[in-house]
């Protein structure tokens, strides 16, 4: 099951992070996982929100560019070779992975990976397939 992430160009200006936060969570939009990459004049902050259509629209009435992306979330287990594990079952399937964040989730002793591969629907077979298990939004 794909997971809706909201991509957000941020100018890299002081306060300008804090404007977008403040945005969502002024409005009740709960931010579930967050990664943030910079270059010299923007960065890109990825996101999963509980309500991706709400956040987009609010980002959109104030001037801010997001795109929607589907990513997968896997359980990892939170021991060594955990992540390992993962990346080898996707790479050894001829499978690139475009960017990766992880955060901890809801289950015990598990960690949550983001991941954006570059064909979604073979790298969900491929996990599935070796027992990986994926989350579905609502565990996010």
């Amino acid at each position: 099951m794909f997971i809706k992430q909201l991509s957000i160009f941020v100018e890299n200006k002081v306060g300008r992070l804090q404007t977008i936060i403040d945005c969502l969570s002024e409005n009740g939009v709960n931010i579930r996982a967050l990664s943030i990459a910079d270059t010299t004049d923007f960065g890109v902050l990825r996101v999963i929100v509980d309500d991706d259509t709400k956040a987009r629209e609010l980002l959109r009435e104030n001037g801010v560019i997001s795109k929607v992306t589907d990513v997968i979330a896997v359980f990892i287990d939170d021991r060594t070779g955990g992540l390992a594990t993962v990346l080898s079952t996707v790479s050894n399937a001829g499978i690139g992975i475009e960017y990766m964040y992880a955060f901890l989730g809801r289950r015990e002793g598990k960690a949550l990976m983001v991941l954006k591969a570059s064909d979604e629907e073979a790298a969900e077979k491929v996990l599935r397939e070796a027992g990986i298990p994926i989350a579905d939004p609502a565990e996010i």
